[in-house]
C-alpha cells in the first residue's frame, strides 16, 4: 500500500506558521546546512573528525523533517517518498558516503520546508478572512448597552453598531438606516444601501448610520465561519490533475524500488557490487516524484485561496478545472441577471380612470400579499394605502379582495379581460413586464407594469463572457416574452423559457453536448440544474445556505462581474497545473536513465531534482494572483463597458 503524499507532515504545519522562520522544517533545514558547510570546511582543514561529525549531525537534523514519518508509514504498510528518501540516504551512509547522505537530507528538508510554506499560506488566506471581524460587539441587554466579546453573541442579541465599525457576526436591521461596504468579504466596491428587514454579514463596514441589528448567526456558524470551513474541506478534495499525478506516483514508488533493486542484483552479477549498489541508490533519488506529487496540490491551494479573497467561493480542485474548461454558460434570469426584486414601471389606467386611484386600489389589496409583484406594488403606493378586507389568493392567477365594500380582483391577463388596453399590455410583455390587471366589481381599472430589472453589470459580465469565447444562454421559469426581452438586453441570444425546475435540468443536459457548462443560478429552485451542469455557480452565498450546499462555485457577493473573473483565474490557475506536471515528469523521465548508466551521481541528482521542486513550488504559487477586473473597448451594438480579466 503506497501513500502518495509527497510530504504527510506538511499539512500538520501549524496554521499560524506563515513565515518562512517560523517553520520547523525550514530551521531543520537552515541547521543542516550551517552543519553541512562546517562539515565540509573542516574537511578541506584536514580534520576529519570534526568533518565526519558535521555531516552525521547534518544528516540527523535534516533526516528529523521526513524519516520518523517514513518510518511511521512502514509500520503501517506505506512507501511514501520519505521512504524512498530514507532508503538511499542509509544507502549513502552504508556506502561511506556519509556527506552525500547529509546533502540529500539538507536539500530535502528544503523541499519540505517549501511546501509546508505554500500550504500554510494558502490555509492563512483563508483564515484571515476571519480576522476582520471585530473581537467585542456592543448589545443591548437588559436595556443597557454594554461590551462582550464576539463569542457570546447569540441568536436574539440586538447589536450596536456606529458609522466605520464592522458588523461582528451575520445579522437582520432593526432599526436605522445605512450604507453597508461589503467589499472585504465580497469583493464588491460599491456600498449598498440597507434599512429596517435587511440583512448584513460578518465583516462587513457600516457606513454613515447608525443602526441595530439582531444576531440570527453565532460567531462560529457566520458566513465568514461558514466559508472559511467550506474552502478548508475543498482543500482535501482532489481534481483530475490531482488525481493523474496520484495515479503516476502511486506504482512509481514500489516500481522505482523493484527497479533499482534489479539494478543492483544484476549489476553486482556482472561487475563490482559496490557500484551497482550506488548506483541502484541514485535511481531511487532520481525517481522520487516528490515534484510531480506536489505539482498540482499547491498550484489548486494557491488558486483556491486566492478566488476566496476575491469573492469566489470554488469547492476544491475538481471545480476549479472543470471552470477552467467551461465551454457554455447558463444563467438562470431571477437572482442572478436581475436583482430579484421587481419595481413597478408602468401605471395604465382604463379611460376614465386616474393613476392614483389604481395604485391605491392595487396597493391597498396587495398589501396583505408576500408576493414579490405585491411588495413592488406596495413600494410604488409608498405607504398609500387603506386596509382591504377578505383577501384571498387565488394560487396562480391573482388576488381577491374587498376595498370600501366594492370587490377588487388583481391578476394576470387571462384571468382579468385586457378590454380596450390589450395593446397596452402587449407592449408591456413585449419590453420584458409581468403585467398585474385590476378590477373593481367587474369594471377594468387598469394595468400595472413589473419587472425585475437586469442587475447594471449585466450587460458588461455577458460582453466579457461572449468576448472570452463562452457560449452564452439564459434559463427562466418567467414566460417567454418577459425572458426574451431581458435576454435581448443582456446581449443572450439563446433563452429557455417557461421552465420548471427539473426542465431546467434537462436543458442543461441538452447543452452539455456541446462542451463543459457552468450553470449560475440562486441555489434554491435552480438546485436540479446546478447539481446537473459540469460546474455548478451560486450566486450571493453569502446569504443562501442551499446555494453553497449545491452549487461546486459561489460567488459570494451578487457582482455578475466577478463571473468571468473567476473562470479566466480558472483558465489561468489550470494552465499552471499542466506546466507543473509536464516539468515535473519531464525531470523523471531525464533522471531515471542516466542515474541508472552512471552519468549522473548521487550529488547531481538529489542537487536536480530538488531545483525542480523548488521550480516547481515557485511556479504554482503563482496561480495565487487573483486577475484584476479592467476596462476594455464596448463591442459593437452595446452601450456598457465591458470589465474583462487582465493578464
Amino acid at each position: 500500500m503506497t501513500d502518495d503524499s509527497c510530504s504527510p507532515t506538511a499539512a500538520e504545519v501549524e496554521e499560524e506558521a506563515v513565515r518562512l522562520i517560523d517553520l520547523p522544517a525550514l530551521r531543520a533545514a537552515a541547521i543542516a546546512g550551517i552543519l553541512l558547510v562546517a562539515g565540509f570546511a573542516a574537511g578541506r582543514l584536514g580534520a576529519e573528525p570534526v568533518q565526519v561529525g558535521g555531516y552525521v549531525l547534518a544528516l540527523a537534523v535534516g533526516g528529523w523533517t521526513f524519516v520518523p514519518e517514513a518510518l511511521r508509514n512502514l509500520l503501517r504498510r506505506r512507501i511514501n517518498i520519505g521512504t524512498l528518501m530514507a532508503v538511499a540516504a542509509a544507502g549513502a551512509v552504508i556506502l561511506g558516503e556519509v556527506g552525500e547522505a547529509a546533502s540529500l537530507a539538507f536539500l530535502f528538508s528544503i523541499s519540505e520546508a517549501l511546501e509546508a510554506f505554500a500550504l500554510a499560506r494558502a490555509r492563512h488566506s483563508l483564515r484571515a478572512l476571519l480576522s476582520i471581524v471585530p473581537d467585542t460587539a456592543t448589545v443591548v441587554r437588559d436595556g443597557a448597552e454594554r461590551q462582550v466579546d464576539v463569542d457570546e453573541l447569540v441568536p436574539g442579541d440586538v447589536m450596536f453598531i456606529r458609522p466605520g465599525e464592522r458588523v461582528p457576526t451575520d445579522g437582520v436591521i432593526r432599526h436605522g438606516r445605512t450604507a453597508i461596504d461589503t467589499s472585504p468579504v465580497t469583493g464588491e466596491s460599491v456600498p449598498l444601501e440597507a434599512g429596517p428587514g435587511d440583512a448584513v454579514f460578518a465583516g462587513s463596514i457600516n457606513g454613515n448610520g447608525t443602526i441595530d441589528v439582531e444576531v440570527v448567526a453565532r460567531s462560529t456558524e457566520n458566513s465568514l465561519a461558514r466559508v472559511v470551513h467550506i474552502v478548508e474541506e475543498a482543500q482535501e478534495r482532489k481534481g483530475q490533475g490531482q488525481r493523474i499525478a496520484d495515479r503516476f506516483a502511486r506504482p512509481l514508488v514500489p516500481g522505482v524500488i523493484v527497479l533499482a533493486t534489479a539494478i543492483a542484483l544484476i549489476g553486482s552479477l556482472a561487475g563490482d557490487p559496490g557500484v551497482w549498489i550506488e548506483r541502484s541508490l541514485v535511481v531511487l533519488v532520481a525517481a522520487a516524484p516528490c515534484a510531480l506529487a506536489i505539482s498540482v496540490p499547491v498550484a489548486v491551494f494557491a488558486a483556491i485561496g486566492a478566488a476566496s479573497r476575491g469573492g469566489v467561493l470554488v469547492k476544491g480542485g475538481l471545480a476549479l478545472e472543470t471552470l477552467g474548461k467551461v465551454k457554455v454558460v447558463a444563467l438562470d434570469k431571477t437572482g442572478t441577471l436581475t436583482r430579484g426584486r421587481p419595481r413597478v414601471i408602468l401605471l395604465s389606467p382604463a379611460p376614465g380612470r386616474s393613476e392614483s386611484e389604481l395604485l391605491w386600489t392595487a396597493a391597498s389589496v396587495e398589501s396583505r400579499s408576500e408576493h414579490p409583484l405585491a411588495r413592488a406594488i406596495v413600494e410604488a403606493a409608498a405607504g398609500n394605502i387603506a386596509d382591504a378586507t377578505d383577501v384571498t389568493a387565488v394560487v396562480g392567477n391573482g388576488v381577491l379582495g374587498v376595498l370600501d365594500g366594492k370587490r377588487v380582483r388583481l391578476g394576470r391577463p387571462g384571468f382579468i379581460e385586457v378590454g380596450p388596453l390589450a395593446a397596452q399590455v402587449a407592449d408591456a410583455q413585449a419590453g420584458g413586464a409581468t403585467v398585474v390587471l385590476v378590477e373593481v366589481d367587474h369594471e377594468l381599472l387598469g394595468l400595472i407594469a413589473v419587472r425585475d430589472e437586469l442587475r447594471p453589470e449585466a450587460v458588461a459580465a455577458a460582453a466579457s463572457l461572449r468576448g472570452m469565447g463562452l457560449e452564452l444562454a439564459m434559463l427562466s421559469g418567467d414566460n417567454r416574452a418577459t425572458a426574451t426581452a431581458l435576454a435581448r438586453e443582456a446581449g443572450i441570444d439563446q433563452v429557455y423559457a417557461e421552465l420548471r425546475p427539473e426542465e431546467k435540468a434537462e436543458v442543461v443536459r441538452q447543452l452539455q453536448q456541446r462542451g463543459a457548462v457552468a450553470m449560475v443560478g440562486d441555489g434554491i429552485n435552480d438546485a436540479p440544474a446546478l447539481a446537473t451542469a459540469d460546474v455548478g455557480i451560486a450566486m450571493g452565498a453569502m446569504g443562501t445556505d442551499v446555494a453553497i450546499e449545491t452549487a461546486d462555485v459561489a460567488l459570494m457577493g451578487e457582482d455578475l462581474r466577478h463571473l468571468p473573473q473567476a473562470i479566466e483565474h480558472a483558465r489561468r490557475s489550470v494552465r499552471i497545473m499542466h506546466q507543473n506536471l509536464f516539468l515535473s515528469a519531464s525531470i523523471l523521465i531525464v533522471l531515471v536513465p542516466l542515474a541508472a548508466f552512471g552519468v549522473l551521481g548521487l550529488a547531481a541528482v538529489v542537487a536536480a531534482h530538488e531545483v525542480a521542486e523548488v521550480v516547481v513550488i515557485a511556479n504554482g504559487v503563482r496561480a495565487a494572483r487573483l486577475l484584476q477586473l479592467v476596462q476594455v473597448p464596448v463591442p459593437a451594438g452595446s452601450a456598457t463597458a465591458v470589465l474583462a480579466p487582465s493578464r
